[in-house]
């Protein structure tokens, strides 16, 4: 799915989503306190399992280089010619970064032994249940030597050097907005309109999967419940929000949970009795189905849908089909108008019922009699949450994102809508210290017009989901696209005036049209790892190619100097 929305044919790849050919020397470096594991996104099969590591999935070993990496850490600044900007906020990388490396290994799938809490977050069985002791993963290969640890940080007159020539230029229109800090100490080096709300796209999922993890918790699966209903033969299906449920096995999402396993249950729980009716509840999510700030053709424009709390496959209408589309580049689907009703109709074949027997409807109270109305019949859950933020950000799926965003909401008591959510997801940027202040969201995907985000809160955010104080936080990175390999980044930072960023620049791009914005991390020509974010929402309607140039020239800019 591209990063937000760009009018254009249905049967255009729009900004793709690959992973071709093999990884470049690239990544976050060694030392960086964001682990360097490349970009395959969580739904494109990328499990590992006893055959070893994924080929595509070079990491450096950040255990080794925390062992070696000096008392002083990271942290401590090079020699600065002049007094840099006061901080917003002041961090340290923490010695040991084993967990944070455990936590992003797992969210793209690589086998590992996930000692502690993250075994509890994917689902592992706790030693003791009679499962067999998984083998330990062989320790990776680096994709870069280990960084310095005293890698000299940039000063604010080299950055604002090798970027002030770059982020005027009229391919940028004349709103540019610019957030430039280091990831170790949260130095800010270089801005530019810096706390100004701007239009973000689909940069906004960098939030809404900072916040959903913030307020979930890593492991949460999103349940799907069959319950008995009022009447005898009534089943209700209980919608619970999960966008990537499948109906069978050949669904969208691998790994994803299936409504035949959920319709077994149910046969099993009824013994002989055969259901005569399905009821769909849906009641979970409140409001419209379309936020209001969307552009008029999104609804049906392939990118987006209706949100409801029951779907299957993204509300997907031709699922072969998309996935086919998918493996060559197009990420554009044809959406059923109302994926609840299309859900509980797949549901109603699986258990023989027929479609002229569902409807929509709530689900009685469970009583006292057991079996009875509202007793559980049947229950499938979702992938873990690390992994539907990898789905949602590595393939920038909108659909995933509004789901995320409602479990913001429903976790903070807010309504499960788009009003709600965005309250919600401000409410916990707040939490987390962020300067909330300068975040207003109408959605959690990024394709409202009506978001606003400042460059610096989200260098903000990214610096606080790698520097390992909240380690649940650094799964946003496992999907991040990597310049000139996967993602929306796959076929860009190829021309000589960008190359220096290839396989470095590790970001989230937006796209709408008139707006273009990317965030994410950088390595510097020394070895030391910035977050930087660029937003523009005044560019020409025509000026697509022009901006992306331009947006890759200043990622390369940090990527090829010590800018100092």
């Amino acid at each position: 799915m591209p990063d937000a929305h760009v009018p254009r044919p249905p049967a255009s790849p729009g900004d793709r989503d690959l992973t071709p050919g093999p990884p470049p020397v690239s990544g976050v470096p060694a030392g960086s306190g964001v682990p360097a594991g490349a970009g395959v996104p969580a739904g494109s099969g990328g499990q590992v399992g006893s055959a070893g590591q994924d080929p595509r999935l070079p990491a450096t070993d950040l255990w080794a280089a925390a062992a070696t990496r000096p008392a002083g850490g990271p942290g401590a600044p090079g020699p600065v010619g002049s007094p840099a900007p006061a901080p917003r906020r002041r961090r340290t990388l923490p010695v040991v970064l084993a967990a944070v490396l455990v936590l992003v290994l797992a969210a793209v799938g690589i086998a590992v032994v996930r000692p502690g809490p993250v075994a509890d977050w994917l689902g592992d069985e706790p030693a003791g249940r009679g499962t067999a002791a998984t083998a330990a993963e062989p320790a990776p290969a680096a994709v870069l030597a280990g960084a310095d640890a005293n890698a000299p940080m940039p000063t604010p007159e080299g950055v604002r050097a090798a970027l002030a020539p770059l982020v005027g230029v009229p391919a940028l229109g004349d709103r540019v907005h610019v957030s430039v800090a280091d990831v170790a100490t949260g130095q800010p080096l270089f801005g530019r309109g810096e706390d100004d709300g701007t239009v973000p796209a689909s940069v906004t999922k960098l939030v809404t999967g900072v916040t959903v993890l913030a307020a979930r918790g890593p492991a949460y699966r999103i349940p799907t419940r069959a319950v008995a209903g009022a009447t005898p033969g009534e089943v209700v299906i209980v919608g619970g929000g999960d966008p990537t449920l499948a109906v069978d096995k050949k669904g969208f999402y691998p790994g994803a949970a299936r409504l035949d396993d959920l319709a077994a249950q149910v046969r099993a729980a009824l013994g002989g009795t055969k259901p005569t009716k399905v009821t769909v509840d849906s009641s979970l999510y409140s409001g419209p189905v379309f936020e209001p700030g969307w552009d008029d053709d999104i609804p049906t424009g392939g990118y987006g849908g209706a949100i409801t709390a029951l779907m299957t496959d993204g509300a997907r209408s031709d699922v072969t089909r998309a996935k086919k589309d998918e493996a060559a580049g197009n990420h554009w689907a044809e959406r059923v108008p109302q994926p609840d009703l299309a859900a509980g109709r797949a549901f109603a074949r699986l258990l023989g019922v027929p479609a002229g027997a569902v409807a929509r409807g709530t689900a009685p109270a469970a009583g006292a009699a057991t079996p009875g109305p509202g007793a559980e019949l049947g229950r499938v859950e979702s992938l873990p949450m690390v992994r539907l933020v990898d789905i949602m950000i590595s393939d920038s799926d909108n659909i995933v994102a509004e789901a995320l965003a409602r479990q913001v909401a429903l976790a903070r008591d807010q309504p499960a809508s788009f009003v709600g959510a965005g309250a919600a997801m401000d409410a916990v940027a707040g939490e987390l210290g962020l300067p909330a202040d300068e975040l207003t969201l109408a959605d959690g995907s990024g394709l409202s017009r009506s978001n606003r985000i400042s460059p610096s809160l989200l260098t903000d955010l990214i610096a606080l989901a790698g520097d390992g104080s909240r380690p649940e936080l650094a799964a946003i990175f496992g999907g991040l696209p990597v310049a000139d390999w996967s993602g929306t980044l796959a076929d860009r930072y190829e021309t000589a005036a960008t190359k220096a960023g290839a396989g470095v620049v590790r970001a989230k791009t937006g796209t709408l049209t008139k707006v273009h914005a990317v965030a994410g991390v950088v390595s510097t020509a020394d070895g030391r790892l910035l977050t930087f974010a660029v937003l523009t929402d005044a560019v020409p309607p025509d000026g697509l190619t022009a901006a992306r140039g331009a947006l890759d020239r200043i990622g390369a800019a940090l990527a090829g100097c010590g800018c100092r």
